[in-house]
């Protein structure tokens, strides 16, 4: 096929790099056999060398083995970002294992479904209020058989509060326990790394729950390099072997795995914070000397803001990057005016190991693009209504990829896997965009009801759900309106059942605060007497979207 995007790429940066297929746990490997001595984690105070990283990953392989983890056997991952879940990752995989990745900011009942549905039986967390009892709660009434439990002192170089009280049954194992051993480990040979399952993302459906992306060792291996070619060239390049990559992007999303695959690859020091914080960031940035941040449009927004008023020096920036949300323009200019660094912009997704396209920092950029396919990475518009037809340059249509970090499928869910497929082999994004004649992709709109606010994958139908629990509520339907520090928020129209008291948007939010997520909670309100509907009588968003692009358009506003 044409691959007009290679000559836009900048020079130095190849499109067909050469990826041997192996274990994910090469990186790790790798990196300390090269930089031992190298910083490979912060955190509070302490670091970590690689060599005593690939040390405490060997001992958490071994210590998984002990405990009788067998090849292809789920671990739940349900952590914040701490060096226990560098350890426990990669510790996981040289066992044998499929790690589960899962967000503390998930619902109760999310979290159920996805250790369910893995078949995950031992699940790695924290000693905290945030975490543990919500983990004891998950044990008691899922398939889980056995916790790991992390203390968030352990790996700290500063003092920190006293945390929950762990439980010392058998059903509980201290993860300084888990690493007490010696080491020896017997790493698992994976016959076909492309076949090997190594992470199972969970995305969300727009028609059901969520599903598993089955993503390979690979996959893994691939979006490392990919994205460490894109890294070459003329401009203040990320050295390896030399850079500070702040990741506060969290770990348990696809995005800031992409991070630290490549971190590690480069052989960069991580200094993990556990949250995004825009003063902690900025003083983190100067008092460290950060070169590399990656983030989502509303950190940088965040941090400019910061940085303005307490006047911060972020000069040791050179690479800042943007995904997971559309990167607005005057976000670009506004943090270039005041660090002199331009943020680069991607596109990719959980199926895709959160790798597709990458803005080079050399030659020439395009206002409004996500910027080129990646190394290996082919792509091609098609007629949303009939795949078998490939749109020319400029027109709009679905974008479909075909590339080594793609996803092997989705998991156990063999009818989901072929409706993403297109006959002739591509994955079909659900975005709707165009490519131009250079090679620059456009993201215009996503197939998929889906809302992206401040960088995660929110489900409008999920949200309608639990909406859908509460006893006054008739009809509900959920939309994204805009947001100019989150992107997008979720707003809900409601029509009440007769009879019903009026419905408070602080009482919904009350209601939903444990069926929902944090980043899913409903912003904004209205009650309708009655909903739009199709010719057919089904609910429609159309007439809710066009309401309020008029409001917005004329300063008009009906939301709590």
């Amino acid at each position: 096929m044409e691959r007009r995007w290679i000559g836009s790429y900048p020079p130095g940066v190849r499109w067909d790099i050469p990826v041997e297929p192996a274990p994910a746990w090469r990186l790790i490997d790798d990196a300390a056999a090269r930089w031992p001595d190298r910083p490979a984690v912060a955190f509070h105070g302490r670091q970590l060398t690689y060599a005593e990283l690939h040390a405490l990953i060997a001992r958490a392989a071994a210590g998984l083995q002990r405990l009788g983890v067998t090849p292809g056997q789920r671990i739940a991952l349900y952590l914040p970002n701490c060096p226990q879940y560098v350890i426990a990752f990669f510790g996981a995989l040289k066992a044998g294992a499929i790690v589960v990745n899962l967000s503390p900011l998930d619902a109760e009942a999310t979290l159920a479904h996805k250790i369910e549905d893995s078949g995950a039986d031992i699940l790695v967390t924290l000693d905290i209020a945030a975490l543990y009892p919500l983990a004891q709660r998950l044990l008691a009434s899922t398939r889980l058989s056995r916790l790991i439990v992390g203390g968030l002192a352990e790996f700290a170089g500063v003092p920190l509060p006293a945390q929950c009280e762990v439980s010392r049954d058998a059903a509980h194992v201290r993860f300084a326990d888990l690493l007490d051993n010696d080491g020896h480990c017997t790493p698992y040979t994976i016959p076909d790394p492309a076949a090997a399952i190594a992470v199972l993302q969970y995305t969300g459906g727009t028609t059901g729950p969520p599903r598993g992306a089955e993503l390979t060792h690979a996959n893994i291996m691939m979006v490392a390099a990919q994205c460490a070619e894109t890294t070459r060239g003329p401009a203040p390049s990320m050295l390896p072997g030399s850079e500070r990559v702040l990741l506060v992007l969290p770990l348990f999303h696809i995005y800031a795995e992409l991070v630290m695959f490549l971190g590690i690859a480069l052989g960069a020091e991580l200094v993990l914070h556990a949250k995004f914080d825009a003063g902690a960031v900025a003083r983190d940035i100067a008092a460290r000397r950060i070169t590399v941040m990656f983030g989502v449009p509303t950190m940088f927004v965040a941090l400019a803001a910061y940085a303005r008023t307490a006047a911060v020096d972020l000069s040791s920036l050179k690479h800042c990057g943007s995904g997971g949300a559309p990167l607005p323009l005057e976000v670009v200019e506004a943090f270039r005016t005041l660090t002199g660094v331009g943020i680069v912009d991607g596109w990719g997704m959980s199926e895709t190991t959160a790798a597709g396209t990458f803005t080079p920092r050399d030659g020439v950029r395009k206002a409004g693009s996500c910027g080129l396919p990646l190394p290996r990475v082919d792509l091609k518009v098609v007629d949303v209504r009939d795949s078998a037809r490939v749109l020319a340059a400029g027109e709009h249509g679905e974008i479909c990829i075909r590339a080594p970090n793609v996803m092997r499928g989705y998991w156990r869910n063999a009818a989901a896997s072929a409706d993403a497929m297109t006959p002739d082999g591509w994955f079909r994004t659900g975005d709707v965009g165009y490519i131009d004649e250079d090679g620059f992709v456009f993201i215009i709109e996503r197939c998929k009801d889906m809302l992206v606010c401040s960088g995660f994958n929110v489900y409008p139908r999920m949200i309608e759900e639990a909406i859908y629990a509460h006893p006054d509520v008739a009809e509900v339907s959920v939309i994204g309106i805009d947001d100019p520090y989150r992107g997008q928020s979720p707003k809900a129209f409601v029509r009440l059942k007769p009879g019903a008291a009026p419905l408070t948007l602080d009482a919904l939010q009350a209601f939903l605060a444990d069926r929902v997520g944090r980043h899913e909670m409903v912003r904004a309100l209205e009650l309708r007497a009655e909903l739009p509907r199709t010719a057919v009588g089904k609910l429609s968003k159309k007439e809710l979207y066009d309401e309020e692009r008029r409001q917005r358009a004329t300063g008009n506003s009906l939301t709590e």
